[in-house]
């Protein structure tokens, strides 16, 4: 038997991997499945070359659990290694000492691959591990034991089968991963889609045997293979059915709605990457959507944090990307920014944009009747992404109120004569809620001769902005933002039936009655079919306030101040509210509050008296 200490200059080897290098202990198991499958790709690399004779046999992988034993056994039918090849890989860790790992790698910026330290994981969990292993090229089979410390002991073994068993002896403090449930979970989360069959334990399987009366029910025990070795983003798109894309996102996202459509990526150049995107139907709350990316390494998962290799807006796809030219750190824990991340960001992107821009030009009518679901996805990839707004400003559509679509330049076009201002510029129109308090706006606009746009996504305040300072001489206001003479503004001016003295009376009465500070009451002569009162919010002000909600800034501070327009042409104000007496201020009151309801701002006590109020006025 062997003895001796694996070669490192400190004695402090083990406590920097259990604590420095992995940022969580559960990594033990993917790392330890995934040298597995490295062994037994080998093996079948090795047998298409003709260096290994005869039928490689069953190449499952298997975990084994034993709770009585306390240990955790991954066993593989790989390549196997000889005595020399175990005191080569595990016994000598390059490393010079502690203080120059630890300055090596604080910045986690290692590759991995370069050390071959996931075996090492193991430690994070075990006080003893041993590994039983026999070499393909029938060397005779050895077993390597270490109990967390660099001494070790290598000895002869009677293990037969070709391959490797690595057995944990599972620590005291570590006992969750004695759990079947435990390691069932980790075992879905990392190994899913490993190329290699996995085994863990069996599942019983209910069968029927004959018919009619004869019929009879059997209970079949069958291997429990929790992996998928052959995942679709790995097949051809050629080979592939819409069904089996659906059922494959089903796989991932077990009760989602079914996802909108999707991109299969397959490129080997510069660099190599696979991987299928999803549009899933988006709602209004983004964040809720975001992180649902997967990112695998040769199928091995390695995390769902995908910031560094897609740009923010595509986080809110779902799906798979799976790419071994990612670099890594030693842990496999973070991404690193290099010359390749950027190049797979770039291509992602510039894939994303051609499938939307090829749907537009396929199929239109296809394409708008998801626009609800997906124009959220537009909208924030426009917003966070110069190259993708360039691309994406041929298929972004607007809707108006009548539910119709349109391109930024068919909607300029159509609404350019009728919505263009004294300063040339051209006025878009929007209402954020059409069935609701703005709707008598809305039919006022329209009734004018104007179009009117549905704004109504968390989005679409920014997304205006965007737009404002993309499009040339192009302003969004939004319908109740000013009288309807006011918010196309041509210089027509039209003359109040009221004189100044009228006017004045008008205005006192207003002012009386009105004790929100936040109110400032204007006379406007508009048309006799306007309404006696209107509630307006400048746009500026009122795009503000909302966007500094959304910054989740606290708005109590902040009044809300708006203007009190009252329309000195209209009947019910030059004449019988001018001719009321004892009940001017009554009136005037009423109808204030008739304007606050149309806005959805009479609440409380105040709306409970304006009811009784009017129903007073009926009965009389």
């Amino acid at each position: 038997m062997q003895k001796g200490n694996i070669s490192v200059q400190t004695e402090n080897i083990f406590p920097i991997i259990k604590q420095f290098l992995y940022s969580d202990q559960e990594i033990f198991l993917r790392e330890l499945i995934a040298n597995a499958t490295d062994a037994t790709s080998k093996i079948k690399t090795l047998s298409s070359r003709g260096d290994v004779k005869g039928d490689l046999g069953d190449l499952t992988i298997e975990v084994i659990l034993d709770e009585e034993a306390k240990t955790l056994t991954i066993r593989d039918k790989g390549i196997g290694m000889s005595e020399e090849e175990v005191d080569k890989y595990l016994n000598q860790v390059a490393f010079s000492s502690a203080e120059d790992f630890l300055k090596k790698y604080k910045d986690e910026n290692a590759i991995i691959g370069h050390f071959g330290l996931g075996f090492y994981s193991a430690f994070m969990v075990a006080d003893k591990v041993e590994v039983f292993t026999k070499s393909y090229k029938r060397k005779k089979a050895v077993v390597w034991t270490c109990k967390g410390d660099p001494a070790y002991t290598l000895d002869n073994t009677d293990k037969k089968q070709r391959g490797t068993d690595i057995v944990l002896h599972i620590s005291e403090d570590s006992t969750e991963f004695l759990s079947k449930s435990r390691i069932q979970e980790l075992l879905d989360k990392y190994c899913k889609f490993l190329p290699v069959p996995i085994k863990f334990g069996t599942t019983t399987e209910t069968v029927y045997e004959g018919e009619g009366e004869e019929k009879e029910e059997k209970k079949i025990e069958k291997d429990n293979i929790i992996n998928n070795p052959h995942p679709i983003w790995k097949k051809r798109p050629n080979d592939l059915t819409d069904e089996d894309y659906k059922n494959f996102y089903n796989e991932l996202y077990p009760f989602s709605s079914p996802p909108l459509f999707w991109i299969h990526l397959n490129i080997d150049f510069p660099f190599n990457l696979t991987g299928i995107l999803y549009f899933p139907k988006l709602t209004n709350n983004v964040e809720v959507q975001k992180n649902k990316i997967q990112l695998y390494s040769n199928q091995v998962y390695v995390t769902d944090n995908v910031s560094e290799i897609v740009p923010e807006f595509l986080t809110l796809l779902h799906g798979v990307i799976d790419s071994p030219d990612i670099p890594l750190n030693v842990s496999r824990s973070y991404l690193q920014s290099d010359r390749n991340v950027k190049k797979i960001t770039s291509y992602i992107t510039k894939k994303v944009a051609d499938k939307l821009d090829n749907m537009f030009k396929k199929d239109r009518e296809n394409f708008e009747e998801k626009w609800n679901n997906m124009g959220i996805f537009v909208k924030y990839g426009m917003l966070s992404e110069d190259k993708f707004y360039d691309r994406a400003e041929k298929f972004a559509l607007l809707k108006n109120v009548d539910d119709k679509f349109f391109t930024l330049e068919e909607y300029k076009e159509k609404v350019k004569d009728n919505q263009t201002d004294k300063n040339e510029r051209v006025v878009m129109l929007y209402t954020n809620n059409p069935t609701m308090e703005m709707d008598s706006y809305t039919i006022a606009a329209r009734k004018a001769g104007y179009d009117v746009l549905k704004m109504d996504t968390t989005l679409d305040n920014h997304f205006m902005q965007k737009l404002e300072q993309k499009l040339e001489k192009t302003g969004f206001i939004r319908v109740d933002s000013d009288t309807l003479d006011k918010l196309i503004d041509k210089d027509e001016k039209r003359e109040s039936v009221l004189n100044e003295s009228q006017q004045e009376k008008i205005k006192t009465a207003f002012t009386e009655q009105i004790t929100d500070t936040g109110a400032n009451i204007q006379l406007e002569a508009l048309s006799p079919d306007d309404q006696p009162v209107m509630i307006t919010k400048p746009e500026f002000m009122r795009r503000m306030r909302e966007m500094s909600a959304m910054n989740g800034m606290d708005m109590s501070a902040m009044p809300d101040s708006y203007n009190v327009v009252v329309n000195t042409n209209h009947p019910l104000v030059a004449e019988r509210l001018l001719k009321a007496k004892k009940k001017q201020g009554e009136l005037a009151k009423h109808l204030y509050n008739l304007a606050l309801l149309n806005q959805g701002m009479l609440r409380g006590t105040e709306l409970s008296t304006f009811i009784n109020k009017s129903i007073e006025y009926l009965t009389k």
